[in-house]
């Protein structure tokens, strides 16, 4: 059986990272932007190098047994058996969205969201003049849930496009099926389309709390439904830059590809090339980064509730933890808690960037001894 090594990771100090090159010349841990400390995987390393060997880079379109390796990795990870004229190849997920909006509404038109999420999804609306519409994910216990009163009488303010994101980013969660039943039913009753960011789908950390694409519950919403999907999270790979729309209804699609046109450029050659083996070769590779994964965010968990003024709740998915600080500032009267610990040599993304001043976004995709050293900081600069 393969083996594969979590425990280190290549240098990116002084590369092209952007993770990294923040904070160039400093002693600051970068634990900020979603990508992760890893290699890719070696299968796709050596398909990129493939790929490279043959020596011509002409225009290309994705390739059958590119869209064969997406739909058979999604029907065996998800249960969801896509046909491949649904998939729409992208860029990336947030062009996916952009695009969406576009698609779907008009000017003056609302588009919902809950918050915190995603920066890229606050923006979206504005970008085609369009309004933004939010309600508040709510904290009951340990757990992030959904405002259903609330939203309700958001998505009835106008709103064309509901913008789900699952695995939700930064809170964690993986939305189950009774959740996703009622956001269904919400769009049924108010005519509403939904894009669904489902970028994170891959890094389930909880086997108990399964992965369900929302166009996967039933016909009904399959027909109003956008799922954005891409292999960049889950085999860190973000720039290469491949993603896919899967959208199951025909009249949907045609309207999606004629936001596209003329705008969106074609899927990098390697990008396809990776994400062909990332889905179909790489499924070893993704367990063993996932058991990783569920360590590191434990002990994240473990260490930052352990803290004066800091709390967070279980990971369910993703290589992010939402941590709320809101009364260790309050107690040491700080104005800004990334700036804090960013000054305490860790660099953590800010929660007003998420719609949730007060918390900050740790990214644990790390290796298990950079991690330690991080909360290591963090725990100094708590207790000090």
């Amino acid at each position: 059986m393969t083996t594969f090594d979590f425990s280190t990771g290549p240098e990116r100090a002084g590369s092209d990272s952007i993770k990294w090159r923040r904070y160039a010349g400093q002693d600051v841990i970068p634990m900020w932007v979603a990508d992760m400390d890893f290699a890719a995987p070696p299968a796709v390393l050596e398909a990129l190098h493939a790929r490279i060997d043959h020596g011509v880079f002409g225009y290309a379109d994705p390739w059958p047994s590119v869209a064969e390796g997406v739909i058979d990795g999604i029907a065996r990870d998800h249960a969801w058996q896509v046909k491949p004229e649904w998939l729409v190849w992208l860029p990336g997920v947030v062009t996916g969205f952009n695009v969406a909006v576009r698609a779907v509404g008009k000017p003056g038109d609302g588009v919902f969201t809950a918050t915190p999420v995603y920066p890229p999804f606050l923006h979206a609306p504005g970008n085609f003049e369009q309004r933004l519409v939010t309600t508040p994910l709510v904290q009951r216990g340990t757990r992030w849930e959904w405002d259903w009163s609330r939203t309700e009488a958001a998505v009835a303010d106008g709103v064309r496009l509901f913008m789900l994101c699952n695995p939700h980013n930064p809170v964690g969660r993986v939305f189950d099926r009774d959740e996703l039943g009622r956001i269904a039913v919400l769009a049924e009753r108010h005519d509403l389309m939904i894009c669904s960011d489902e970028i994170h789908c891959g890094l389930v950390l909880d086997p108990a709390k399964p992965h369900i694409p929302i166009a996967s519950l039933d016909e009904s919403v399959a027909k109003r439904t956008i799922t954005l999907m891409a292999p960049s999270k889950t085999w860190n790979i973000p720039a290469l830059y491949c993603a896919f729309a899967i959208i199951p209804d025909a009249g949907l699609r045609t309207r999606y590809k004629r936001a596209m046109a003329g705008i969106v450029p074609h899927v990098n050659v390697l990008g396809l090339a990776a994400t062909e083996v990332a889905y179909r070769d790489c499924g070893p590779w993704r367990e063993a980064l996932l058991d990783t994964l569920r360590t590191n965010a434990e002990r994240v968990v473990e260490v930052i509730n352990s803290l004066p003024g800091l709390a967070t709740t279980p990971i369910e998915a993703t290589y992010l933890a939402w941590i709320d600080c809101r009364k260790f500032i309050a107690a040491r009267g700080i104005t800004n808690a990334a700036a804090f610990f960013e000054a305490a040599g860790v660099g953590l993304s800010d929660g007003k960037d998420f719609g949730l001043p007060g918390f900050v976004r740790l990214n644990f995709g790390c290796p298990p001894s950079r991690l330690e050293d991080g909360l290591a900081r963090i725990r100094r600069a708590v207790i000090s």
